[in-house]
């Protein structure tokens, strides 16, 4: 089961629905590329700003974590990361120590960046997928779930606060975007958080 929750929260990190995923997979060969597929044919999500639309599980969830970033704390984010039967997906490789992997990612190698971003990330805008099926989840932020093309003037600012223009650019050549994005599903549990590329 876990490795299904895996391969979704991988799926979901790359900025696709699995039902674009899978018909991805089915039209093999077709020079679209995913990321400009999901531009093309999915629909703009509901963005959601207010904490307290969230279930009880995933914004105590979310709380918690945003709380240890917004400190600094790799020490309390270590304790929310054990608290999980599995750890988040941190890096699409082999991530090993949890807190090791987010010090390896930071520019400043404390982590301290990566945990700014985090914080960021998790005071953006957020969205949620596949409610009501076994892949229920929120993911933040709600740029990873829409159409990176289709953005407002306001949208693009907001954007702008958790990553540079050339960055951005570098999303609009992509076709999607490829930032930090977190997910937690449901019930509380933290799956994902993971940069795209």
């Amino acid at each position: 089961m876990r490795a299904i929750a895996t391969a979704f929260a991988l799926v979901l990190a790359l900025g696709l629905s699995p039902a674009l995923a899978q018909n991805d997979a089915a039209s093999e060969g077709s020079p679209t590329t995913p990321s400009t597929d999901v531009n093309q044919r999915a629909p703009k999500p509901d963005v959601l700003y207010d904490p307290g639309l969230l279930p009880d599980a995933v914004r105590e969830t979310r709380d918690k974590i945003l709380e240890a970033a917004l400190a600094g704390d790799l020490d309390k984010l270590r304790s929310i990361i054990n608290s999980f039967p599995e750890p988040p997906t941190l890096t699409f490789g082999d991530q090993g120590d949890a807190i090791e992997a987010m010090k390896s990612q930071s520019n400043d190698g404390k982590g301290l960046e990566v945990m700014a971003i985090l914080a960021e990330v998790l005071e953006a805008g957020f969205v949620h997928v596949d409610a009501g099926t076994p892949q229920d989840m929120y993911v933040w932020p709600y740029f990873a779930q829409y159409p990176i093309d289709q953005l407002t003037a306001s949208q693009t600012v907001e954007l702008f606060k958790i990553v540079t223009s050339y960055e951005f650019k570098e999303m609009q050549e992509f076709g999607a975007y490829n930032f930090y994005r977190v997910g937690i599903s449901a019930d509380g549990v933290w799956h994902f958080f993971v940069s795209g590329d």
